[in-house]
């Protein structure tokens, strides 16, 4: 049986593999669909406007559909602190979405909940945003969404449940 240690080391290191990837993919150096490699065949992806994503393929596509339009154009998500707790990882992030006229950055904090699964692989993902901020931000931007961005659906599943062959590492290392 794996320890508690070994599994957030390797969860840890996961998670600083799927951030280096995130960066690349912020710097235009990969693509979204990349990112969905680090998620089990089955794994659920919460997001905080398109709702509950299943699977891997869906996943992958989900990335890519909810990104257009915002990669590129300013947006980016740099990583400012992460803890591990067993299987759980959970991390701070900022959704920068462009810059000022000043040339300081649009900012709203982000929060994830991830659920490491092994193998180099998370079950789960849900993003947290504060969706009004996300709202006003682009209000006082004047943002005006380019040809290629995607609305999220109009009413997406909200349902935070586990993967149901990972429901059990909710209560792992308790």
């Amino acid at each position: 049986m794996t320890s508690k240690h070994e599994i957030e080391q390797q969860a840890r290191e996961t998670y600083h593999r799927f951030v280096a990837v995130r960066d690349q993919i912020d710097s235009g150096n990969k693509s979204w669909s990349e990112l969905a490699d680090f998620f089990t065949a089955d794994a659920v992806y919460i997001d905080p406007a398109w709702g509950r994503q299943e699977s891997r393929e869906v996943i992958r596509q989900f990335f890519n559909d909810s990104m257009a339009g915002l990669t590129g154009y300013g947006w980016s998500s740099p990583e400012r602190w992460i803890m591990v707790d067993g299987h759980r990882v959970v991390s701070q992030w900022d959704q920068v979405l462009g810059k000022k006229t000043d040339g300081s950055e649009w900012i709203v904090p982000g929060l994830s909940i991830l659920y490491y699964a092994g193998d180099g692989l998370f079950c789960y993902s849900h993003d947290y945003l504060n969706m009004t901020h996300i709202g006003e931000t682009l209000k006082s931007m004047a943002w005006q969404p380019p040809a290629e961005f995607n609305m999220p659906p109009a009413k997406p599943d909200w349902s935070t449940a586990l993967p149901a062959a990972w429901q059990h590492l909710s209560s792992a290392f308790k």
